[in-house]
């Protein structure tokens, strides 16, 4: 039996994201250019994950409390839950990903898994950066990501990211 799938949309400051959940956990997160049809009927969860989001674009929200269930390989499961790690207001490398993950050969690989990530934002795929301090790639567009490093920047006592 397949699963229900539900829908809801939020506008932030970066544009609308569309939110994908079933009954208990959050599927996706994707960037839309406009608000869609929503569900007729709002799960816990999908009421939850869009309150933290905008929780966390308000400025209020560090970390997300949400199951997820993001559909990957078994090596891009890898490289989301170690970008899961990196806290609000700091940034690793791809690199730094790679090592974690098993080889530092592997930031190409890395950076694939990183750019399949389904849930941007709530694993924080933005805060993966070039070795050399740069913006690299990211689903929604470089100035997203930008905006999203500058946000957390702004609403954290860290001073000391790479970017």
């Amino acid at each position: 039996m397949e699963q229900e799938v539900y829908i809801d949309y939020i506008n932030t400051p970066i544009g609308w994201l569309e939110l994908k959940t079933d009954e208990e956990e959050l599927l996706s997160v994707s960037f839309a250019e406009t608000e869609g049809p929503s569900s007729d009927k709002s799960p816990a969860i999908l009421n939850d994950s869009a309150k933290q989001l905008i929780e966390y674009f308000e400025g209020s929200r560090k970390t997300f409390e949400l199951k997820l269930s993001p559909s990957g390989t078994e090596f891009q499961q890898l490289v989301w839950e170690n970008v899961k790690a990196i806290s609000f207001g700091e940034t690793a490398t791809y690199l730094d990903i790679a090592i974690r993950t098993g080889s530092a050969n592997n930031t190409r690989a890395v950076g694939l898994a990183n750019g399949k990530n389904p849930i941007p934002i709530i694993i924080p795929c933005h805060r993966i950066i070039g070795s050399n301090g740069k913006l690299t790639g990211y689903a929604g567009g470089i100035d997203k990501k930008r905006w999203l490093l500058q946000h957390e920047l702004k609403h954290s006592e860290n001073t000391n990211l790479l970017f």
